[in-house]
């Protein structure tokens, strides 16, 4: 018998068999190798029968050729990451993840994305090749179409990954997701995705002038907000306890242990590869403990002649030239955007009558303001003017919220933003009275966002838990949001590391106790809505992609 030769479509497995089957059957009945018609058979009818030959067998069809199946697939479902993303188009196909031969590339008139390009490409473990043309398997980077500051589109599709994005923070935020999600799960799932941050501020807020922390504690704090989507990193290094960066104009109240300027120069030039922004903060007129060491003559008095800690006279000309004098050398040095003045917990408002304990600044108010001004406007127009400084260096004014007085003849300036931290001052005002002046406020909440050092005044360390199932950007003040329509004021917010009992936590356990809550915060940030993961899936996310 003839062996039949079958071309089976891969997979075709149970075709070839019916195949065979039927060939085979075919050949057999033929009665011939060839399949002709067989010769005339004798049939025995009865004496003197006739011979009759039999009707020609017709050979057996060919087999239907069969198309080769197409593999399929299921729907993807979004990348896993933290933040989560707020928005996938799932699509069926392979998805995408790194091989041998992948590389990142830059599209033609995106060189500007050298340094994401090159970082990504270091995290994947796979080659850079520069501004050329994206080939199967590559990821490539590109500037260009519209939408919100730092939105991205990430779309997976015939083996390859591409992420474009009108500026450069919102294609980096893309690789961001690229990286997380292959770190997760291995590949980057097929389809696309469309983000951007719900807040334009998300940061993290360290306190270095009671506690030092070296540049490599404070660089690996950078890489950490970057992978989280955060984009401000306030630096509080001035206060009573030291000031910890090196002055050209002021070295004398330079504490021992401080960053050079090399230093700092060298975290900014981090900071600016990953879109964050660094904002210096010189609090005055409180807080100028360090400061004040080394220039006692501008502490400020009361009647009696008792120093208050940490207040500067701010009656004295010479008080505001050596605290501007400070504004103008370190508003060169940063070259963001925001320069943070402070204005909280000023000693002369923390009394029954100011006026009556430091006549020196009643009399400077009335002599400023006019006969109806209190001592509160003169710290009043102390904060305009340490802002006017701020502003004719090109950058935008940041103060805390107990620094904004109700009733007075002297206003803070509608520019400078609010950073909200209490509700505990005296006279304190609620957050929707900033909100209603039409103020624009950030979230520094102390009741959910403030890690402090030892716990002291029944702080107690917030939990990432507490943050991500109870806390959103318009919980300013206690547990109660303030009304919706608020939202555009709020810019977003701040986790703050404040280090009131300096000794009671090393730099390494303030890196591992702030990292949940850090990462809660980051995904309230970029998306205020409730998450579709529960606190558990959560954190066990962020521990695999992290």
């Amino acid at each position: 018998m003839m062996r039949y030769s079958i071309r089976v479509p891969r997979g075709g497995t149970a075709l070839m068999a019916t195949a065979v089957a039927l060939a085979t059957v075919a050949a057999c009945s033929s009665g011939s190798p060839s399949g002709a018609p067989s010769p005339a058979s004798p049939s025995g009818s009865g004496s003197g029968g006739t011979s009759t030959s039999a009707a020609p067998t017709s050979a057996p069809p060919s087999p239907t050729p069969t198309p080769t199946p197409t593999r399929t697939y299921p729907l993807s479902t979004a990348p896993r990451t933290v933040p989560a993303v707020r928005d996938h188009e799932a699509a069926r196909g392979p998805g995408w993840k790194p091989t041998p031969t992948a590389g990142i590339v830059i599209a033609a008139g995106s060189e500007g994305l050298a340094d994401e390009a090159q970082l990504l490409a270091g995290e994947l473990k796979i080659a850079y090749r520069g501004a050329v043309a994206a080939r199967a398997g590559d990821v490539e980077l590109a500037l260009g179409g519209k939408g919100a500051p730092e939105s991205y589109t990430l779309t997976t599709r015939d083996n390859g990954v591409r992420i474009t994005g009108p500026d450069q923070a919102g294609v980096f935020y893309g690789t961001r997701t690229l990286k997380q999600s292959v770190k997760g799960s291995g590949s980057m799932p097929e389809g696309t995705v469309t983000d951007a941050p719900a807040k334009p501020q998300r940061g993290l807020n360290l306190d270095i002038a009671r506690k030092f922390f070296t540049a490599e504690w404070i660089e690996a704090r950078l890489r950490e907000m970057a992978d989280l989507k955060l984009n401000q990193f306030g630096l509080h290094f001035s206060d009573d306890q030291g000031f910890r960066i090196a002055s050209d104009t002021h070295p004398e109240i330079v504490s021992a242990e401080h960053l050079t300027k090399a230093e700092v120069r060298r975290i900014l030039a981090l900071a600016q590869t990953l879109h964050i922004t660094v904002v210096p903060e010189i609090d005055s007129p409180g807080h100028l403990g360090a400061v004040l060491r080394a220039h006692p003559d501008l502490q400020l008095r009361n009647v009696q002649g008792v120093p208050r800690q940490g207040a500067i006279d701010i009656s004295k000309p010479a008080s505001a030239r050596l605290v501007d004098e400070l504004l103008r050398e370190y508003a060169a040095l940063f070259p963001g955007g925001w320069f943070h003045v402070g204005a909280d917990e000023y000693q002369a408002l923390t009394v029954r009558s100011p006026e009556a304990s430091y006549p020196q600044l009643a009399t400077a108010a009335r002599q400023k303001y006019g006969a109806q001004a209190r001592v509160q406007d003169l710290a009043e127009g102390w904060l305009n003017d340490r802002a006017a400084v701020v502003r004719d260096t090109g950058k935008v004014a940041k103060a805390w919220n107990d620094g904004f007085f109700r009733g007075g003849v002297v206003n803070a300036d509608k520019d400078i933003e609010v950073e909200y931290w209490t509700g505990k001052e005296i006279g304190a005002r609620p957050p929707a009275e900033y909100l209603a002046e039409g103020r624009e406020v950030v979230n520094l909440n102390d009741e959910f966002l403030y890690y402090v050092l030892g716990q002291p005044n029944d702080f107690t360390y917030p939990t990432g838990r507490r943050i991500y199932e109870q806390w959103t950007p318009l919980v300013l003040r206690g547990t109660t949001p303030v009304p919706a329509r608020y939202g555009p004021q709020i810019l977003g917010g701040r986790f703050a590391v404040w280090c009131d009992l300096s000794r009671s936590q090393t730099q390494a356990q303030v890196a591992d106790g702030i990292r949940l809550p850090l990462t809660a915060t980051a995904q309230k940030l970029w998306d205020e809505r409730k998450p579709a993961l529960s606190w558990d899936q959560f954190r066990a996310l962020a521990a695999k992609v992290r």
